[in-house]
């Protein structure tokens, strides 16, 4: 099968139905393909910051319907037991992917938007067009293609990324439970090896997601020994786990996250999401960072097709700037914190200074979110 669109969206994670609400509001044709049926887990923290509200109330999304939980606090705590309450400056609200990203898709069916259940394989860029090929044999030609593949794809080896090939000491582990947590708490914690994130999310469920590094992870059977002899080590940790009841047959698990420095656009393709970026979890504001990448490259494609911005290489530029200046301090920002947690004396030692210097706490937690999003149409 051939198909011709303006705009191919390659993923359907947050980002890439995020787009494609707002390019099809502005009445772009656009084609969304995603490999796997709705709805799914992913791993994920699963905690939004309120930034970027007004700009899903601008794409008519009525979030409050999902009945997410709403988080003003943060507490945050080390395995030698040292912990630090704050307040959360714009707050945030929790809600699962596997509610959000249905919600999205299902308002995309409703509104007309074709969303194909398959896998591109290779997209070559010739005679300024975009032609993608899948992997039930259909081919896809396209004015533009939006990359929202995810954290790491068979497409990244494709179009020959420099990080694919990088070995990564990463892992991420994520589960829902059942049982007492705060609804409005975000909590992060500290343990050997890595850091841990807890919230709950809709319908009373308690989401914990965790990085860990693999050669702490290595030695141990499997992930329930794992948390039992390493995370627990943590007293926080210890009292969730043990007054919880998981929900999953198994917790989800993702291994070489690969959180250096990515580029913004390959081969023509402008990169929103994780697939430009990866933020450590411990800033809790991924799901922000990919709507509103959606939101820009999105604005920038509605430009270009009213042709105000004049060529291809001029998008390209201008996506890159605005995307490394509204992230690149806060992944550098991620990538010290996770440095201070993931060594237990200085996690300490910095929970510590942070106790007696709040408003300082208040300016990181700032460092790593955004202004709230209006859009620019």
């Amino acid at each position: 099968m051939n198909l011709k669109t303006d705009v191919l969206i390659i993923g359907g994670g947050l980002a890439g139905l995020t787009s494609a609400l707002h390019l099809h509001q502005a009445g772009v044709n656009v084609i969304l393909i995603e490999k796997n049926a709705y709805p799914h887990h992913k791993v994920c923290g699963e905690y939004i910051s309120n930034e970027v509200l007004p700009y899903l109330k601008w794409l008519n999304l009525d979030i409050e319907s999902l009945k997410p939980t709403h988080i003003n606090q943060l507490h945050l705590t080390t395995s030698s037991g040292k912990s630090i309450h704050t307040i959360l400056p714009s707050g945030g609200f929790g809600i699962s992917r596997y509610t959000l990203d249905h919600y999205l898709y299902l308002q995309l069916i409703e509104r007309g938007v074709r969303v194909i259940e398959d896998s591109v394989v290779d997209v070559d860029f010739n005679n300024d067009e975009f032609s993608a090929k899948t992997s039930k044999n259909n081919t896809i030609n396209a004015k533009q293609v939006l990359g929202a593949f995810g954290k790491r794809s068979n497409l990244d080896v494709k179009l020959e990324r420099s990080f694919i090939n990088e070995k990564s000491p990463f892992l991420a582990v994520k589960a829902h439970y059942k049982g007492e947590f705060p609804p409005d708490v975000v909590g992060l914690h500290n343990f050997k090896g890595g850091y841990c994130g807890v919230s709950k999310v809709e319908n009373d469920i308690i989401n914990i997601c965790y990085i860990a590094n693999y050669k702490t992870f290595k030695n141990y059977k499997n992930i329930s020994i794992y948390q039992q002899e390493v995370l627990s080590k943590n007293k926080e940790l210890k009292n969730i786990f043990e007054q919880s009841d998981l929900l999953f047959e198994a917790p989800l698990t993702i291994s070489q996250i690969n959180f250096k420095r990515k580029e913004a656009v390959n081969n023509h393709i402008l990169l929103i999401g994780d697939t430009a970026g990866l933020i450590h979890p411990l800033c809790g504001n991924g799901m922000a960072m990919a709507i509103t990448c959606a939101k820009v490259a999105s604005e920038l494609l509605m430009k270009f097709f009213n042709e105000e911005i004049k060529s291809r290489s001029s998008i390209e530029h201008q996506y890159t700037k605005i995307y490394n200046s509204l992230f690149s301090s806060r992944l550098r920002m991620g990538t010290i914190l996770s440095s201070l947690l993931q060594n237990e004396k200085l996690a300490d030692f910095s929970l510590n200074f942070l106790a007696r210097s709040p408003f300082l706490l208040r300016q990181i937690i700032k460092r790593t979110h955004g202004k709230p999003l209006i859009t620019n149409d």
